[in-house]
């Protein structure tokens, strides 16, 4: 199964730092989230493209958590040759992650 299956997520980004939430469509789905969405599952899921460190931050109250990738926007928005490898786009990379 693929997380966008069972939830959802909303992206930011700021320098070269991008913000990914994972939030659950169901609060039956959370316990499942929380194990199966870790800090190296996500690393391992974007590779190298990643230079930095994985932060995730858990908000249970919310079924949701946010994951910090440094190093993960080659530079910036404004600074990045690439179109689409903004926080906007990652979010639905990371939402076909299978779990």
């Amino acid at each position: 199964m693929q997380l966008h299956e069972i939830a959802h997520g909303r992206t930011g980004d700021k320098g070269d730092t991008s913000n990914i939430s994972i939030i659950a469509f169901d609060a039956a789905n959370w316990d499942r989230i929380m194990r199966d969405v870790t800090v190296e599952k996500v690393a391992a899921h974007f590779g190298p493209t990643i230079a930095g460190d994985v932060t995730r931050y858990l908000l249970p109250q919310l079924q949701a958590m946010n994951f910090v990738l440094k190093g993960a926007l080659t530079g910036g928005v404004t600074r990045s040759l690439a179109l689409d490898a903004h926080g906007k786009c990652l979010a639905s990379v990371l939402l076909e992650m299978e779990i």
